[in-house]
């Protein structure tokens, strides 16, 4: 099979369902916006993070191919072979968050984003994370897609944001936090 179908030469795609749009619909942006995440997040594994972050990492790329699956297959072209986004996949990540944000110290400040090369990388992806969440919430508003893929995307940018703290902690990268002081007005 080639990689290559010349279908989409003239600015189309197809949804899962078969269903032709412009590759530059809001949907496109937005499953498109979740795969970019998907493929931060394999970056942030390639610098070979301790096998606990790793391992979550795993899980939330398995995930996202999950939720771009879901974003790509519209709720009137159910097919049964789609796995939906739940609810129970948020409340996953709320568990996780959790356990992490037990072993971190208290919020005392903005973090600036940084810290180690995990770290730094982590908070990358949670910035790619949060357009996310703002397309998917574009989407909602002109069509229905569940209320889920928004609050998956809303709890996991805090989890990445929390395991960059934590691979601050694990790692040594030291956390810099911002202070209104922290540039006066005439620098």
């Amino acid at each position: 099979m080639k990689i290559y179908t010349k279908t989409g030469d003239a600015g189309e795609t197809s949804l899962f369902g078969g269903q032709r749009v412009p590759k530059d619909a809001l949907r496109i942006e937005a499953y498109g916006t979740v795969d970019e995440l998907n493929s931060s997040l394999g970056i942030v594994r390639a610098f070979n993070p301790p096998a606990e972050i790793d391992s979550i990492l795993s899980r939330l790329q398995s995930d996202l191919f999950i939720l771009g699956a879901d974003l790509a297959t519209p709720l009137s072209k159910e097919t049964g072979k789609i796995t939906r986004i739940e609810p129970r996949y948020a409340e996953e990540l709320e568990r996780i968050i959790d356990s992490l944000e037990s072993h971190l110290p208290p919020l005392t400040a903005f973090i600036l984003p940084g810290g180690s090369q995990i770290a730094a990388h982590l908070h990358a992806a949670r910035t790619i994370c949060r357009r996310g969440e703002r397309l998917v919430v574009r989407l909602a508003h002109q069509e229905k897609i569940g209320s889920a893929p928004v609050m998956y995307l809303n709890r996991l940018s805090d989890l990445l944001f929390v395991l960059a703290r934590y691979s601050n902690l694990l790692d040594g990268g030291k956390e810099s936090q911002w202070t209104a002081t922290s540039r006066s007005p005439k620098q």
